[in-house]
Order: structure tokens, then C-alpha cells, then sequence
């Protein structure tokens, strides 16, 4: 079962925490909310609607040891989209709508995700296609029955491949950076990848929802 981490209530609902017509932190003058699927379940992306919310730990944290937390660039290899939040939320929403073509991606390891992630997204930590963790054939099960490539012997097709935005901690995380990279390598197309950089410190920042695993004990 999945909890959003922001109360969510329709504005006709006898109690509602706010009104959906008449959001006071909305996340831009024309876009109130999104509506998107996480594991089969209607979540609505919005901001905490409490302008006093700080950003909890772990991502109040400005400074962390450098390597292995390093600043990520801008731009992280050629045809590779980085993308901010209105464009993300527009994925969500695409998601939302049943667009089975596109897959966004926690890059994460367990433990991260555990924390909670943004709606609709799946976990394929970047042990999953980095060859140094994972196998050459368990990286082929990935790419073929989760992200749409089609095997042609040794070879490959990315034609009817999903678009996959991938994204892990924040700015100074290489855990998505890894993934696409590991990607590239094996021949998805750029074109195919983006990138939100700012990860989840960002996403959390702006106060936007976030879902997790509840726990049962």
C-alpha cells in the first residue's frame, strides 16, 4: 500500500485540508496539480500547500564528502534532456493518462527509495545496468522486459524502446548519471533519455508529493 506524503482531499470531501478549485501554493499560476498512476493507484502531484514546510533529512543537508558526492553537470552527455519540474510534471500527468511509453525511473539504491520517491516512478537502481554490479544477461532481461528494447542476436533495436527520465538524489548524486551513462553505452538512444538532475533534494524543496512503501509492523 502506498502513502502520499501530502494529505490529499477532494474539495468536496465534508473535511477536506484545502480546496482543490482554490490551491494556495499551486505549482504554477495556470497549473494547480497533476494527476499521475503509481503502482496502478491515482496520486495527485501537488505542493504542500503549508508555505512554513522545511525540507526534512535527508535532504536539508547542503554538504556531503566529495567524491563520492560530487556536482553533477548541467548537461550530461549530447541529445540527453535535462529537465526541471514543470516538465517532469508533465510526464507525470502523460503517465497519469496511461502513456505506456514512457518510464520514470528512481535510480536509487533500496535503502534510498525506502524514504520515498515521486509518484509514478519505478525503482531500477543503477546496480541493475552498471556492468560492474550486474550481468551481461540480467542486463539484457532489463532492456528487453522493462524498457521496450527488442534483441536482435548480439545485436539490438531501440525503435520501439520507451522514453525513460531518470533521476536519483539530487545534483550532487551519481546514481542516475551512472544509469544513463550505462545506457548510452549499450546503445539507447540519446534522444530517448532525460535527465532531471535535480532529483529528489529539488523535488522535496518545492514541497511536491512524494509516495512510499507503508510499513506493516
Amino acid at each position: 500500500m502506498l502513502l502520499a506524503a501530502i494529505p490529499v482531499q477532494s474539495a468536496d470531501t465534508e473535511d477536506a485540508l484545502f480546496d482543490l478549485r482554490d490551491l494556495r501554493v499551486k505549482i504554477s499560476e495556470s497549473l494547480p496539480y497533476v494527476e499521475t498512476l503509481h503502482e496502478g493507484e491515482k496520486v495527485l502531484v501537488m505542493r504542500h500547500q503549508d508555505p512554513d514546510h522545511d525540507v526534512e533529512s535527508p535532504f536539508r543537508s547542503t554538504s556531503r564528502d566529495c567524491p563520492p558526492y560530487c556536482v553533477q553537470p548541467m548537461t550530461l552527455a549530447p541529445g540527453v534532456e535535462t529537465v526541471g519540474e514543470l516538465e517532469l510534471v508533465r510526464y507525470l500527468e502523460r503517465i497519469g493518462r496511461g502513456d505506456d511509453g514512457l518510464l520514470l525511473i528512481d535510480s536509487r539504491t533500496p535503502e534510498w527509495v525506502a524514504n520515498g520517491t515521486i509518484p509514478g516512478a519505478v525503482n531500477i537502481p543503477y546496480t541493475r545496468l552498471d556492468p560492474a554490479h550486474a550481468s551481461s544477461e540480467d542486463i539484457a532481461e532489463l532492456l528487453e522486459l522493462e524498457l521496450g528494447a527488442i534483441r536482435l542476436g548480439k545485436l539490438w533495436s531501440f525503435s520501439a524502446a520507451k522514453t525513460l527520465i531518470l533521476f536519483c538524489n539530487g545534483a550532487w548524486c551519481g546514481q542516475s548519471s551512472t544509469n544513463i551513462k550505462a545506457l548510452l553505452e549499450l546503445g539507447y538512444p540519446a534522444t530517448k533519455l532525460k535527465w532531471y538532475r535535480g532529483g529528489m533534494q529539488a523535488w522535496e524543496q518545492l514541497g511536491f508529493t512524494t509516495v512510499k512503501e507503508e510499513n506493516d509492523e
